[in-house]
């Protein structure tokens, strides 16, 4: 079987195109202090407003639960998040933003939509939606009944 060319696989491509979109928003994130993956997390629980738990969080953002929690305690560090125990399972926690966080979201989030209109101006409003709406079609094929 032969099969088809490293260059033309559609997870190549894939990540072809994020790293071309990303190469927007890393030095605003870097300027910052702020990796794509702590942005992802802040951005969820801000948007949330509900604090989550550890595995939402994970699920919410496509990272891996020990990737989660390295995250997190950065975040922590920096104030930018916090946990707050769970009274029926001291195992579990939920975590939220704090105000510092919330802060450094409203800091960042118009640099970040800057930089969206740059990528949507390159590429085009029609074509940004058309390919949101078939990259979603996408994934729900591809995570759907086999």
């Amino acid at each position: 079987m032969t099969m088809r060319e490293f260059s033309r696989s559609l997870p190549m491509a894939l990540l072809r195109a994020r790293e071309a979109v990303m190469s927007e928003f890393r030095p605003i994130l870097a300027a910052h202090d702020v990796t794509e993956q702590q942005w992802r997390v802040l951005r969820l629980l801000v948007d949330h407003r509900h604090p989550l738990g550890v595995g939402e969080v994970a699920e919410r953002t496509f990272l891996l639960g020990p990737s989660v929690s390295r995250i997190l305690a950065a975040l922590e560090a920096r104030d930018l998040v916090e946990r707050t125990s769970v009274d029926h399972d001291a195992r579990r926690a939920l975590i939220s933003a704090t105000a510092a966080g919330r802060r450094l979201y409203e800091t960042i989030a118009p640099l970040s939509e800057a930089a969206y209109r740059r990528v949507e101006e390159r590429f085009g409003t029609d074509d940004l939606d058309q390919l949101s709406v078939l990259l979603d079609r996408l994934t729900a094929q591809a995570t759907g009944p086999h």
